[in-house]
């Protein structure tokens, strides 16, 4: 009779084997309950930087005691809730503005338009600024000064733009589409009740009305004569004015001197410096900082994460 293999057949071993598999998987359970808790408080961690960083929100820069140039960027689509929006506009500009060591403000703008409240607001603040203070305003352009960029760019001293710079677009427009064909070729009925015989005015999905059409165009034609008026009124006698000057058409810089539409060609430091006379520029647009533009982006995620990691490591009972 064969004798067993060495270790098999006793007790002892096999308790001893157990035990190892035991104490290997109560190792390996720790390691994960370990790490589970280290990445919840990496969140919480992460959470908690975020929110404070986002309470020390980016403002000016400090302001040194001698004389500068504040600079205010309009960059990107003119627009409520966009770094061009005029809530952030009009707090810099006042900030600038209300500052003794500014000896003007420069707007330098890079922009294709946006609304034309937003742009009006601004406008308006511009004026109203320079008439309290008695300070100057220069406008910039660098990439494009075009349609409420523009707007609000007439309401600065002079106007300095690159030979290649986009200016003007001094037009209005409303755009849409309409889907009357498609839904016939598709079998598709539309169904729309209103209160009011204009409240499903220039409804997509109905045939156009020429009474409603008439009138957004009338809407349109009265907000384009308001634009042409606060050009004519920022710009002057310097504005050349020509059967395409209010067509919705853009120039380049160097056609827009010639048309009066810019006063001459020059960059930021070439004003501060030989215009202005103050080559310290200081920035006064707020900045989003990076904290601020992280929870912007995965804002949604990280308050989930903290509500996980919260509950994670103080149970809701």
């Amino acid at each position: 009779m064969d004798s067993p293999e060495p270790g098999f057949g006793r007790p002892g071993a096999a308790e001893s084997a157990l035990e190892r598999a035991v104490r290997e998987l109560i190792s390996e359970r720790r390691s994960e309950r370990n790490w589970r808790i280290f990445f919840r408080l990496a969140w919480l961690a992460l959470v908690i930087i975020v929110v404070w960083v986002l309470f020390q929100r980016a403002g000016p820069a400090v302001v040194p005691s001698m004389p500068h140039t504040a600079l205010v960027e309009v960059q990107g689509e003119i627009a409520a809730d966009t770094e061009a929006s005029a809530e952030r506009l009009v707090s810099a500009l006042t900030d600038a503005f209300e500052d003794n060591g500014a000896q003007a403000i420069v707007l330098r703008i890079n922009s294709p338009g946006g609304s034309p409240v937003q742009a009006g607001i601004v406008y308006d603040e511009i004026r109203r600024l320079k008439a309290l203070h008695g300070k100057k305003v220069y406008a910039v352009v660098e990439e494009a000064a075009a349609s409420g960029a523009y707007y609000i760019a007439v309401a600065a001293d002079e106007i300095y733009a690159d030979k290649a710079s986009l200016v003007g677009s001094i037009g209005v427009l409303m755009d849409g589409f309409g889907f009357v064909g498609t839904m016939e070729k598709l079998g598709v009925e539309r169904r729309l009740l209103t209160a009011g015989d204009n409240k499903g005015m220039l409804d997509p999905f109905s045939p156009a009305d020429p009474v409603q059409t008439g009138y957004a165009k009338a809407m349109l034609d009265q907000i384009h004569q308001q634009f042409i008026d606060v050009v004519r009124q920022g710009r002057g006698e310097r504005l050349k004015e020509t059967p395409q000057t209010f067509s919705g058409l853009f120039w380049n810089g160097e056609e827009a001197v010639k048309l009066g539409l810019v006063d001459k060609l020059g960059n930021l430091d070439f004003v501060a410096r030989e215009v202005i006379g103050a080559p310290e520029i200081i920035d006064y647009t707020p900045h989003d900082n990076l904290a601020e533009r992280f929870a912007k982006r995965f804002g949604a995620a990280i308050g989930e994460g903290a509500v996980r990691a919260l509950r994670s490591v103080a149970p809701i009972r």
